[in-house]
């Protein structure tokens, strides 16, 4: 691939994409936001898709030579029979639809970056788990594995489709840890259920680095865990952070409460354990500037405790 290209880019506007344009286009590359638009007359220059229609519309703009697949229903929700299916049609049927019109393509690009979950291996308890492992059980892992199947289409036509298995993304300005600060700084935090469960993070700045690694690296193929190589239990995770705001995490939050406020979502997303190392990610070379948490967590607070 050239050193400067034209990528698409959906979910632009999300909490790794407000990120991810910025550092593409400081290494040169023309950006084209895939937007969600009901219009079927793009202006100059705009990219947009209507997974409702199936329609994904680029004629006018450039061909692109990458695209990254960011766009999504938000699993961090109640998971009620409406949400679950807002996901499976934003996810599934949304990455089938950019998939089959990217196949369609009379100059299809190289390479399609999907963004995709670590929840598609389930509750692993204390077991390592790589890419090499099977997709587990519950609601979220059978989203994924139908998430993932959506991207065929382009791999049938040539394309190398990765799928990029996210865990909890940290960043001070937006997603999990920015949940989670108001409550550890008013010393009201605690360890959730025994809190022994493995909790899989990577920062967002690594998170966009790995993104930018896997555009030309051509190793990478099919499922990536993006994640750092050091997850902690959920308890050391509570302890890191409440040290690092300096404000007590001496609470319990019962598994019974949780099941109860946030349903099946609760279970999947915080009680459930999975302890991932990103075996492919490192074996093509990349490096992680935070893979421990404590360092990391310091880093993204900087002087900002209070």
């Amino acid at each position: 691939m050239p050193a400067s290209r034209h990528i698409l880019v959906s979910g632009a506007s999300g909490f790794i994409g407000l990120a991810l344009l910025p550092a593409l286009r400081a290494a040169g590359h023309h950006v084209i936001p895939l937007r969600r638009t009901p219009s079927a007359s793009p202006a100059p220059g705009e990219a947009s898709w209507d997974i409702e229609q199936g329609q994904v519309r680029l004629q006018q703009v450039p061909a692109p030579d990458a695209v990254i697949h960011l766009a999504g229903e938000s699993v961090a929700q109640r998971w009620t029979p409406s949400s679950q299916r807002r996901m499976r049609s934003s996810r599934c049927e949304g990455t089938r639809v950019l998939s089959a019109a990217l196949a369609r393509l009379s100059q299809p690009p190289r390479v399609l970056l999907c963004a995709s979950a670590i929840g598609y291996y389930g509750d692993r308890g204390a077991d390592w788990i790589d890419e090499t492992c099977g997709r587990g059980q519950g609601f979220l892992a059978e989203l994924v594995e139908d998430w993932e199947a959506g991207a065929q289409a382009a791999r049938e036509a040539g394309l190398r489709v990765v799928q990029l298995r996210l865990g909890i993304v940290l960043d001070r300005a937006g997603g999990a840890l920015a949940r989670m600060l108001p409550v550890f700084r008013l010393g009201l935090a605690g360890r959730l259920g025994d809190g022994q469960q493995y909790w899989s993070w990577i920062t967002r700045f690594d998170a966009v680095r790995a993104l930018m690694h896997a555009l030309d690296c051509a190793a990478l193929d099919g499922p990536v865990n993006l994640v750092a190589p050091h997850p902690v239990r959920n308890v050391d995770f509570t302890k890191a952070l409440g040290a690092a705001l300096r404000r007590p995490t001496c609470l319990t939050v019962p598994r019974l409460l949780i099941e109860g406020v946030f349903g099946q979502m609760g279970q999947e997303m915080f009680l459930s354990s999975c302890r991932v190392r990103p075996a492919r990610l490192l074996a093509s070379g990349f490096s992680f500037h935070h893979s421990e948490l404590v360092p990391a967590l310091g880093e993204l607070l900087g002087p900002a405790r209070s």
